[in-house]
């Protein structure tokens, strides 16, 4: 078994979007709620205007994780926010530490300082994954509602490059 990352590539966006819509439906890991179609993937973590980068994993021919990294307005200048996907089943494997290595150099490269995670407080895969990865916990929105009113913590971790 044979793990590669690479940037992401428009031929990608099916099977992406496929993976984020099954972690979407099994629910608990992430902010989204309502799956998206293969366009707003795109546009959203992929290769959209807000996107710096994106990078997937392939396990033996199949798409098995992908990490973005995107500018939001709400960030200092020189800081990137990162959403990280893994195929269910498969966390725990090195797909994040790859993807990650990956995303840092080029976060670098384009001279960001900072790399932003906001992770919902029940994720504890999410918050364990980041901690792991060296990011710091820095700030905390309390009882974010999620779509069906039911309030949610979200924790901010930052890495410093």
């Amino acid at each position: 078994m044979s793990l590669e990352v690479r940037p992401f590539q428009p031929v990608d966006a099916p099977a992406a979007t496929d993976l984020l819509n099954a972690i979407i439906r099994t629910g608990g890991t992430t902010a989204l709620q309502t799956p998206l179609s293969v366009e707003e993937n795109t546009a959203y973590f992929l290769e959209g205007p807000k996107v710096l980068c994106c990078h997937v994993a392939v396990l033996d021919g199949q798409l098995v994780g992908f990490q973005s990294l995107g500018r939001l307005p709400e960030l200092p200048e020189g800081w990137g926010d990162i959403a990280t996907f893994a195929a269910e089943g498969l966390t725990g494997r090195g797909i994040g530490s790859a993807l990650l290595a990956a995303t840092r150099a080029k976060a670098l490269a384009l001279g960001l300082h900072h790399i932003n995670a906001r992770i919902r407080a029940d994720n504890t895969g999410g918050l364990t994954y980041y901690s792991r990865m060296g990011f710091v916990d820095y700030h905390m929105d309390r009882a974010v509602p999620l779509a069906d009113g039911t309030p949610v913590d979200r924790v901010f971790k930052q890495l410093v490059l």
